[in-house]
């Protein structure tokens, strides 16, 4: 087999590394300050395989006219390869306590990112970054502008367990409380609690299940707001 040549090539190929590495630094550094599973560098080796192997599946390829032609095989491996990846970033807990499925998406779109890099699609690598840190930092702000008109959620400070989970699940159903969802989340000193959002219900009614709840064996604090 002949080998890639050097020289000719170093410059582009720094170049989209280097881009690859800015646009999901980006990405990764927003996951990482909110301590995920997966932050900055996780991210950064995502973007930066994948523009490698693009470049390799571009450069490996038959040249036509003294023009390279890419093998969108190793492009396709990536991103069926990374949804192994991400899936280890998701924790799913018993009784449907589900975390991690956003820093699994923003994983499989750093690689999708770094393909595009790699290939010299400059303008759409570029494009998508702006529009994922758009996505989890706007659309976070507006969710949290629901959350606070429209719902009411309990924050659960306990060990985390699936069982406790749902008993308190159980009380808030029994009493006509719609619940729209459950997730786990990580506070600034790694702390994991359980947060479940529902839709609004009187403050009366709010206190005295608080009351309940706050009896349960293993809960440490419930908070409704």
């Amino acid at each position: 087999m002949q080998d890639i040549p050097f020289s000719p090539y170093l410059g582009m190929i720094a170049m989209r590394l280097a881009i690859t590495l800015l646009l999901t630094g980006l990405i990764g550094w927003d996951r990482e300050r909110l301590r995920k599973p997966a932050g900055l560098r996780t991210h950064v080796l995502v973007g930066l395989g994948s523009a490698l192997a693009m470049l390799i599946s571009i450069l490996t390829g038959p040249v036509v006219n003294g023009i390279y032609q890419m093998d969108p095989r190793i492009a396709q491996n990536v991103l069926t390869g990374i949804g192994f990846l991400g899936a280890g970033t998701i924790l799913h807990l018993r009784e449907g306590v589900v975390s991690g499925l956003t820093t699994a998406a923003t994983l499989w779109t750093c690689a999708v990112i770094g393909l595009a890099a790699g290939c010299g699609f400059y303008s759409g690598a570029l494009l998508t970054t702006g529009l994922v840190l758009l996505t989890l930092y706007f659309l976070n702000l507006l969710d949290d502008y629901i959350v606070s008109r429209v719902y009411h959620n309990l924050t659960l400070r306990s060990r985390v367990s699936g069982t406790l989970t749902e008993t308190v699940r159980e009380i808030l159903r029994d009493n006509n409380v719609k619940i729209i969802r459950t997730e786990v989340q990580t506070g600034r000193e790694g702390e994991r609690f359980v947060v479940i959002h529902f839709k609004p219900i009187p403050v009366a009614a709010a206190k005295a299940l608080n009351r309940r709840i706050d009896r349960l064996p293993g809960i440490q604090e419930a908070i409704f707001n």
